[in-house]
């Protein structure tokens, strides 16, 4: 049901000339108004019109309401009207006055004309993924200041957002677009109803295959949108289609410069084309998170991207937001995680930091993540990687309790390793540095146990941090291990778990360099302490651990690795607590209890010996015992 602005009394007699903007309450037009620009100013021949119309201000039925939904600007007025000329093939249809005033709203609106012209040999295909411009109404004098008015097709008083805003917007638009069998095997899911997270998830895949075949037909045709945005996406509940607002910013992707420089030609064409999806990006994790609806921490989203973090630690960034309220309840976060976190992937693709990176439409159309379980997809290694990496992260993030647990991790950290995308020194030279959070370590039952410690201490955070070093001359890294918990005032565990904050650092530098990390087993026959290193492990444990992945055959003897060599190491301690003659004591058994709970190598940093799997949300670092630490990238708006 459209909206009201207010309150509209037109008159067909009276000429428009509005001087109020949509969002303040457009009042009715009057005949004194002073004249617009007239250098902007719409001229058709007669004879080079096509499918662009011509209409009189006489052959419409004002309405007098505004919608919202149609997302007008401040230069523009749009509302409602009806065709109400006998002659003339739209009798009786509902239409979209839009009345540009500005200069620059003249040139959006004749530019859609241009692309109605371009695309008319396509007509079909443009109607069905994009709002329909019809024509324009011709000025009915040769005064100065006469408006320019488009004229476009209604496609519901509501646009994608004003649908998502809504608090039964699932089952609303679900019965909008009266889904039956065909568009359930269209999306290839096989799930009907169920429960609300399924029907989200198949709901968004609709939405977005449908809008990115209409972005692809666009940009097939040498045109970019520029201006994707949830406001100027609507449903028509006719055809069932997404409907892309006017093409009133639309870029022409072959027009080529005065000297014909063809490089830069097809720069700028993948420009255009890598913005459009970048704005479908954003699109999709507003339909997904609806926290991102909050302009506020919508501003966050975009504020955390235009820093140049890597896109791909999204989920990093984003989930202290999204458990805020419900710590497993989060529809948005779910939908992401599902087939081993595909929607993080192809989110992180929409949203890459360089445009040459970012996801085509054709490409988008074939992830797992658009695609239901009924579609066969074969996923690229890096693919693979991702999955491997988001399933160790979602178990990691829950709490380990028995030990075929733990041996599935570290089979997944194995996993990792050997499809290690970056085996070269040069490569962890420019990856590694920044802050890793510690989610995980393979020799240590990280957590709350069943021991009663004489000191509460819980711990907050566990980060690794490389710095590059200037001073020397070779290259070398400043590795920092910062650790933050917080004192419990009371022996036993208070509901409250406020306390005391306190941290510990530790500082010490490092060199990188190759090495190798051996797969030894002990000879038969031969004394238990001596190891071959040209022997790779037993073919019994081979067979069943590394069946299927990829086209390895066999574990190889080694995998490359980052060696690490520490220098001097620094350790320091900060409690916030009163200097009593027993302080010192209190301190000693507190960083015993810490020391106790975080692994050993996060105290003692030169037990690292070396890593052996990097990428930019991903790290792997063995201990001198063996045990595998997993990280994952932090980063912050600061």
């Amino acid at each position: 049901m459209p909206l009201c602005a207010s309150s509209l009394a037109f008159s067909p007699s009276i000429r428009w000339r509005p001087r109020c903007s949509a969002g303040t309450g457009r009042t009715a037009p009057e005949k004194g108004s002073q004249p617009c620009d007239r250098t902007s100013e719409l001229s058709f021949s007669d004879g080079d019109l096509g499918p662009v119309r011509k209409f009189r201000m006489s052959d419409f039925a004002i309405c007098d309401r505004v919608s919202v939904g149609l997302q007008g600007r401040r230069d523009e007025v749009i509302f409602e009207a009806t065709v109400r000329d006998s002659n003339s093939p739209l009798y009786n249809s509902r239409v979209v006055l839009r009345d540009l005033t500005s200069a620059q709203a003249k040139r959006r609106g004749r530019r859609a004309l241009e692309v109605l012209k371009k695309l008319v040999r396509r007509q079909l295909m443009y109607h069905s993924y994009a709002m329909q411009v019809h024509g324009y109404v011709s000025p009915s004098g040769s005064e100065e200041g006469d408006p320019f008015i488009l004229v476009h097709g209604y496609q519901g008083s509501y646009s994608l957002r004003h649908w998502l805003l809504l608090s039964d917007w699932l089952p609303t638009l679900e019965a909008t677009l009266a889904l039956d069998e065909e568009w359930v095997r269209r999306v290839g899911d096989d799930t009907i109803g169920g429960p609300d997270v399924t029907r989200q998830l198949r709901l968004i895949r609709i939405i977005m295959r449908d809008l990115l075949i209409g972005v692809n037909y666009l940009h097939s045709h040498g045109l970019a949108h520029t201006e994707l945005r949830l406001e100027n996406v609507h449903i028509c509940p006719v055809d069932r289609h997404i409907k892309v607002g006017i093409l009133g910013n639309a870029v022409d992707l072959h027009n080529d410069d005065n000297n014909g420089a063809m490089t830069g030609n097809s720069d700028r064409k993948a420009m255009m084309i890598a913005f459009d999806m970048r704005c479908v990006g954003f699109m999709m994790a507003k339909m997904v998170l609806k926290e991102l609806m909050d302009p506020s921490t919508f501003t966050k989203f975009k504020l955390f991207l235009n820093k140049g973090n890597d896109s791909s630690c999204l989920r990093e960034f984003l989930l202290p937001i999204l458990c805020q309220d419900s710590p497993s309840g989060n529809a948005g976060l779910q939908m992401l995680d599902r087939n081993w976190g595909a929607g993080w992937n192809l989110l992180s693709l929409f949203l890459a930091t360089k445009p040459f990176a970012r996801i085509s439409c054709l490409d988008a159309l074939r992830h797992p993540f658009l695609c239901g379980p009924k579609w066969r997809i074969d996923p690229s290694m890096d693919l693979i990687r991702w999955g491997l990496g988001s399933t160790a992260v979602r178990m990691s993030e829950d709490y380990i309790y028995g030990r075929h647990q733990r041996r599935r991790l570290a089979y997944l950290i194995e996993l990792m390793e050997l499809l290690n995308p970056h085996p070269k020194l040069k490569n962890w030279m420019e990856i590694l540095h920044g802050r890793w959070r510690l989610l995980y370590c393979t020799g240590r039952h990280l957590g709350l146990t069943l021991r009663q410690p004489s000191r509460r201490v819980i711990i907050g955070s566990a980060y690794l941090t490389f710095t590059t070093s200037d001073n020397s001359d070779e290259p070398s890294l400043l590795l920092t291990s910062n650790i933050s918990f917080k004192i419990m005032p009371i022996s036993s565990w208070p509901h409250d778990k406020s306390g005391s904050p306190g941290s510990l650092l530790v500082k010490s530098k490092a060199k990188i360099t190759s090495g190798r990390r051996l797969y030894l087993r002990e000879e038969d026959g031969a004394m238990p302490s001596h190891f071959s290193s040209q022997e790779s492990i037993s073919s019994a444990l081979l067979s069943k651990k590394w069946k299927g992945v990829g086209s390895v055959k066999e574990l190889p003897y080694s995998l490359p690795a980052a060696e690490i060599l520490h220098g001097e190491i620094d350790v320091s301690m900060n409690l916030e607590q009163s200097s009593s003659p027993s302080a010192i004591g209190e301190a000693q058994a507190v960083l015993k209890e810490v020391r106790t709970q975080i692994p050993p190598e996060m105290f003692d940093i030169s037990k690292l010996v070396c890593g052996t799997y990097v990428d930019s949300r991903m790290l792997v670092l063995r201990g001198v015992n063996g045990s595998a630490l997993l990280f994952t990238r932090s980063c912050a708006l600061n």
